[in-house]
Formats: C-alpha cells, sequence, structure tokens
C-alpha cells in the first residue's frame, strides 16, 4: 500500500521536475486529505514534533507536512496540491517576512488565505525559541552535546551585540542538519501547554 512517505517523496521528485511523478492515480492510493505547507525540512521535524506530543498521528489522519524548499515556491505547490490539481485541502506556516508572497501565490491558485495559514514573526525556529526560554533551550543544547560548540559560536564578536535569543536562533543554522535537528529536538520539548500561538492555530485546524 502506497503509504504517505512515498506521497511526499514523489511530491518533492515532482518539484524537482518530474512532471509525471505524483499522478492524481497516486494521490488516490494515499489516505492524504490535507497538505501542510512550510518552507522547510526543519519546519517539517518541528510540526510533527509537536504532534506527536499531543497525541496526535498526522499520516494516519491523512495529513501530509510538505517542504516546499523555499517560501517562494508557494505558487507552484498550491497550484499543483489545491483545488486546480489534487484537489487536497491546503493549510500552512510562513515567516512574517514571507506573508505577502505567500499571499499572492495563494490567491492565483485560488486557496483562501484566512484562517487556513500561519505567520511566525520572525520564524518557526525563532517562536520554538521564545516559547521554551533561553535557558531551557540551552539546556536541550547542552543535553545533545552541543554545549562547547555553542560557546565557541557565542564568542564570536559578531554575536555579542545580538539578544541571547538572536543568538540562538543564528546559532540552529550554522551546521547543515542542525536546524532539522532541533526542529524536532525543540518540538518535543515543547509539551502540551507552550505551543506557540502558529503552531497551535496551525494544529486545531487540522
Amino acid at each position: 500500500m502506497t503509504d504517505m512517505r512515498t506521497f511526499r517523496q514523489a511530491v518533492g521528485s515532482w518539484a524537482a521536475g518530474d512532471t509525471g511523478a505524483v499522478p492524481h492515480e497516486l494521490a488516490a492510493r494515499v489516505p492524504v486529505r490535507t497538505a501542510v505547507l512550510v518552507e522547510g525540512l526543519s519546519d517539517v521535524a518541528a510540526v510533527e514534533a509537536v504532534a506527536a506530543t499531543h497525541g496526535r498521528d498526522l499520516a494516519a489522519e491523512g495529513v501530509c507536512v510538505l517542504s516546499m524548499d523555499g517560501a517562494m515556491n508557494i505558487g507552484r505547490y498550491a497550484l499543483f496540491l489545491g483545488p486546480t490539481g489534487l484537489g487536497l485541502d491546503l493549510t500552512g506556516l510562513c515567516d512574517e517576512r514571507e506573508r505577502d508572497w505567500f499571499s499572492r501565490g495563494l490567491e492565483r491558485a485560488g486557496v483562501p488565505w484566512s484562517r487556513r495559514f500561519f505567520v511566525c514573526s520572525a520564524d518557526l525556529e525563532d517562536e520554538l525559541i521564545r516559547a521554551l526560554g533561553v535557558t531551557r533551550v540551552r539546556e536541550l543544547v547542552e543535553r545533545e552535546g552541543e554545549l562547547r560548540p555553542l560557546l565557541t559560536f557565542l564568542n564570536q564578536p559578531a554575536q555579542r551585540g545580538r539578544s541571547p535569543q538572536e543568538q540562538l536562533r543564528r546559532f540552529l543554522g550554522t551546521k547543515k542538519g542542525r536546524k532539522i535537528r532541533y526542529g524536532h529536538v525543540l518540538g518535543e520539548a515543547l509539551g502540551t501547554d507552550r505551543v506557540p500561538a502558529p503552531l497551535s492555530g496551525l494544529l486545531a485546524g487540522l
């Protein structure tokens, strides 16, 4: 039986240029009803981790969280997956600086913005760090065995004028794969009572 992972991989192949990778027949075989559109893989990790802490299995619910590999791809994804394409319900997250881009792309695809797409003040990592607090995030970094790299990073002259929250946010992006790893770690650490508003709104609407 075709599963959600297969569907996600096929959408990724289509986005890379294989126009035959996600035929309507594939979507019909997968129990998918909703696509959650996010910018990157770290966002996928965070959304799925937070959902799991709430006891939810998004794949079993017919929900596929998809990385678009950049907010500027929203128009293509919305056209392909939404009412003019595979006919899936669409929802998702975007950064504040990408709000207008998202809104225009969704409008071209005939997808309503209101109550379906949620905006992070800077980005999702920023939302997670603010929700957990700097002290807790540093504890998690230490637990993951990365306290020394963090301290080395914080001693760089470029970091000295930044707030502790901004320093942590930038640290997460300094090594390939680190944002994805901490998307899961921070999302899981939130529990059920500290979920940032954009994530809470997203999950409530699924």
